[in-house]
């Protein structure tokens, strides 16, 4: 279920840097893409509460600015091309940092996994972006049951 609320999350990232308020994107283009109405609110909450708090939601910048990670020879032999190109996908949008991006692959290769496809790299995308420790002051993330919603 995480995965598919960083994908929410993706597409409203991505709706914001094209100069939308979140009031304007149209999320019925979520639902008709099979997404629940629970998953929806939760990748809300997400961004809201990161707003809430005075994290950014996305770094400003232009992505071409930044430098990007390159995989060494045996990350290559574990990582798949398309499964990095996601990884990558995240810190274009400003998800994730270079730091981010070198934590997901140290744990990666430190799990010991033969082959990290798409579905495991979003998988891992999740747990990072759910699954750390609150910084001080900071809120925790909220995770909307099934029937759950916000009004």
């Amino acid at each position: 279920m995480h995965e598919r609320i960083v994908e929410i999350i993706l597409f409203l990232v991505n709706e914001l840097k094209s100069n939308k308020q979140l009031s304007e994107v149209d999320v019925s283009l979520l639902s008709q893409n099979g997404y629940t109405q629970s998953e929806i609110s939760t990748a809300f909450s997400w961004l809201f509460e990161r707003m809430s708090v005075g994290e950014p939601v996305f770094s400003p910048g232009k992505p071409a600015d930044s430098s990007h990670r390159m995989l060494n020879e045996a990350e290559k032999l574990v990582i798949q091309p398309e499964a990095f190109g996601y990884l990558l996908q995240c810190h274009q949008l400003g998800l994730m940092t270079n730091s981010d991006i070198e934590i997901i692959a140290e744990r990666i290769m430190a799990a010991g996994f033969s082959s990290v496809g798409i579905i495991e790299m979003k998988s891992f995308v999740a747990g990072f972006l759910f699954g750390f420790e609150n910084p001080p002051g900071g809120s925790s993330h909220i995770v909307l049951g099934n029937n759950d919603t916000i009004h």
